[in-house]
């Protein structure tokens, strides 16, 4: 990191882009149960974080209950 680096302003960056990828996703998911394609009663979801030209690569993982 430099000495230019503003922590507060990439926090914020870092919120609003996490909030986006939530709420986008929340959305995603419910348009998926109530299409009625999901055929059990719960559903394994995973999501990958990756930055472009960086070794970044976070998985998460989570089966919820329908």
């Amino acid at each position: 990191m430099t000495a230019e680096f503003d922590e507060d302003r990439f926090n914020m960056a870092i919120r609003k882009f996490l909030k986006l990828v939530g709420v986008t996703s929340q959305r995603e998911i419910e348009n998926l149960v109530r299409s009625g394609e999901v055929k059990s009663g719960k559903l394994k979801l995973r999501m990958t974080l990756s930055a472009e030209g960086t070794p970044l690569n976070h998985v998460v993982e989570e089966t919820v209950a329908l």
